[in-house]
């Protein structure tokens, strides 16, 4: 069955968009036109609305994804290219970098930073779920904030784990589930501050309502690792930061 048959036949089923529940044929085409918006001031908006900590969230993640000269690395949902920039950082100028997303716009601002930047990427547009790439192609995977936004989480995972090579490894960062004691505090930030700022800053503070509650339906540190070993990714672990605001999950390929 092709991509296009597959879709036609979910049409009509019904999945999580923040709280809202919409078609799922629909739920892409609504997170490009969420990201559309934000793109001109994404970056921006990263930093006032995390203090700065998500530079320090993404630099674990590339830490930890022991990158090696001559990797091939796919950065899925990677936007506005500041993963793959850390990625190529780390390769030096050897090796391939993908970046990735089913944004236009977001990939467009990418594409220009890594030449700004001196790198040469591949920059794709294309849907998680249906990775265009060969079995067992890359060493390194990268989802940083993308897969809470993914309309099947376990089939994207899935097509990660088979265009992964043995031995290779997926690294997911996501917003998670933090402690009890943090938690009041986070959701009034969120559903008050966060909007509040998003609309004197960016003007878009609906949009930014989108992202606060697409975190609350994602799943918790536990249920993810249990949907990413179900996907085929072995020894799978994750590491709580700030607090279990973010999670990077880690999982490899026998």
């Amino acid at each position: 069955m092709n991509e296009q048959n597959q879709k036609e036949n979910q049409a009509e089923k019904l999945t999580d968009f923040g709280f809202s529940k919409v078609k799922e044929t629909d739920k892409e085409k609504q997170v490009k036109a969420v990201f559309d918006q934000v793109a001109p001031k994404y970056d921006l908006m990263n930093d006032v609305l995390s203090f700065g900590m998500h530079r320090l969230w993404k630099q674990y993640a590339i830490d930890r994804a022991e990158i090696r000269s001559g990797m091939k690395v796919l950065d899925i949902a990677g936007g506005t290219g500041d993963m793959s920039l850390l990625v190529q950082k780390k390769l030096s100028g050897t090796g391939e970098v993908w970046l990735s997303d089913i944004n236009h716009e977001m990939l467009k601002i990418g594409d220009e930073r890594l030449k700004n930047a001196g790198y040469h990427s591949y920059v794709l547009t294309c849907d998680a779920e249906y990775l265009p790439f060969p079995d067992g192609y890359f060493d390194v995977l990268i989802v940083s904030f993308g897969l809470r936004n993914m309309t099947h989480k376990d089939r994207a995972l899935k097509e990660m784990q088979r265009v992964l090579k043995p031995g290779g490894r997926l690294m997911v960062l996501e917003f998670s589930k933090p402690n009890a004691l943090m938690r009041p505090f986070y959701d009034f930030y969120s559903f008050k501050v966060m909007p509040f700022l998003s609309a004197k800053i960016a003007g878009h503070s609906e949009n930014y309502r989108y992202l606060a509650e697409s975190i609350r339906m994602h799943p918790d540190q536990k249920t993810l690792a249990k949907i990413m070993r179900e996907a085929g990714f072995d020894k799978v672990e994750w590491k709580n930061l700030t607090f279990g605001i973010t999670a990077l999950h880690i999982g490899y390929k026998n």
